[in-house]
This record gives C-alpha cells, sequence and structure tokens, in this order.
C-alpha cells in the first residue's frame, strides 16, 4: 500500500492503519530500534510504541515522508529506552560509542535555552548534510542516525574500516568548523 493510503486510513482513522503500517514499515523500524538497543524484546515494544505514537500524531499532522516520520519516531522511542536502561547499568555498545564521537563537535542541551536551540542545531545539521556529497552523507547517517556498526558501514559501500573511520572523523571535524562559523558555542 501506497504512503497516501496508509495516510488516509490514519485521517479516517481506521485501524487498518497500524497493520498497513506494520506491513511498509516494520522491518525498517524494527531495524532502527535493534542497532540501538541490541534486544528483541524491547526492539519489538519501541516498534510497537512507535505505531500509538504515528496513531496519537496522525492526524493533526499529516508527514510528507511516512518512513522518516516513523524512523524518527522509532529512533527517539530507542534512544530513550537505551537512555533509561543506562541510568541503572552503564554499559558499552556501538550506541554510547557513536554518541561518544559526537561530544566534541555537538553541544548537549541541558536548559531550557539549550533545548530551545537545539531546533537551529538541527536545521543547521541538516544544512551541512545538504553540503557533503551523496556516499560521505550516507556513511555519517548511518553511523550516527541508524548508528549502524563500522564494519556493517564498510561492508554496505564497498569500503575498508580505516576509510570508513577516518572518513567519519573528518566529516566530524568539518561538522565541528561549521557548526563555529555559524555561531554555535561547543
Amino acid at each position: 500500500m501506497r504512503d497516501t493510503e496508509i495516510l488516509d486510513l490514519y485521517w479516517a482513522r481506521d485501524e487498518q492503519a497500524i497493520a498497513e503500517t506494520q506491513a511498509s514499515y516494520g522491518k525498517y523500524c524494527y531495524s532502527i530500534a535493534w542497532r540501538i538497543l541490541n534486544d528483541r524484546e524491547d526492539s519489538d515494544e519501541c516498534v510497537n510504541d512507535t505505531w500509538m505514537r504515528a496513531w496519537n500524531a496522525i492526524p493533526p499532522k499529516r508527514p510528507e515522508r511516512l518512513n522518516l516520520f516513523l524512523g524518527a519516531i522509532t529512533r527517539n522511542l530507542a534512544l530513550d529506552r537505551w537512555k533509561g536502561q543506562r541510568t541503572m547499568k552503564r554499559g558499552g555498545g556501538e550506541t554510547m560509542l557513536a554518541l561518544d564521537e559526537l561530544t566534541d563537535c555537538v553541544p548537549a542541551a541541558h536548559s531550557t535555552e539549550d533545548i530551545v536551540e537545539a531546533g537551529e542545531l538541527q536545521r543547521l545539521i541538516n544544512d551541512f548534510l545538504h553540503t557533503l556529497p551523496e556516499r560521505e552523507c550516507n556513511v555519517f547517517l548511518r553511523r550516527y542516525w541508524y548508528v549502524e556498526e563500522y564494519e556493517a558501514i564498510a561492508k554496505r559501500y564497498g569500503m575498508k574500516l580505516n576509510t570508513v573511520k577516518t572518513s567519519l572523523f573528518r566529516t566530524r571535524g568539518r561538522l565541528r568548523a561549521f557548526l563555529e562559523k555559524e555561531g554555535v558555542v561547543l
């Protein structure tokens, strides 16, 4: 079923929208949750929570790209669950490594003012990503949006492991310089 038809089901408050969303985007959303949580049960719960959030958000929202809308919900739910788990027990994993890599070029939001400025930061990062060549942008997103391991990124794009690491290091440096030029205090 096409996205517009699925969205029409949501707007009509037809529960078939959930089944169609699961059929079209279940694996996609599960893969996002899995890369962050590495747990089948938690990933399943995040996906189910994604359908509930989508049901509650549509209407009034009518996303232009349903896959990105659902992916963002899943990613945020998975990161929230991951953070909640880490407050009780400290652990490593790929998510922590990926987030740590970005700490020197993206400021953390702690105060209300910081949270308000996060929207502007998001816009600036998107602007920066649009300046990158397609493969470099995809590698960056695979690491920091989908939280993919270096090895998986290298395999996906036919690159050497060190090339992926070097590319990400350089891209983080350019992101830092771009944000500083735009007046973001790091």
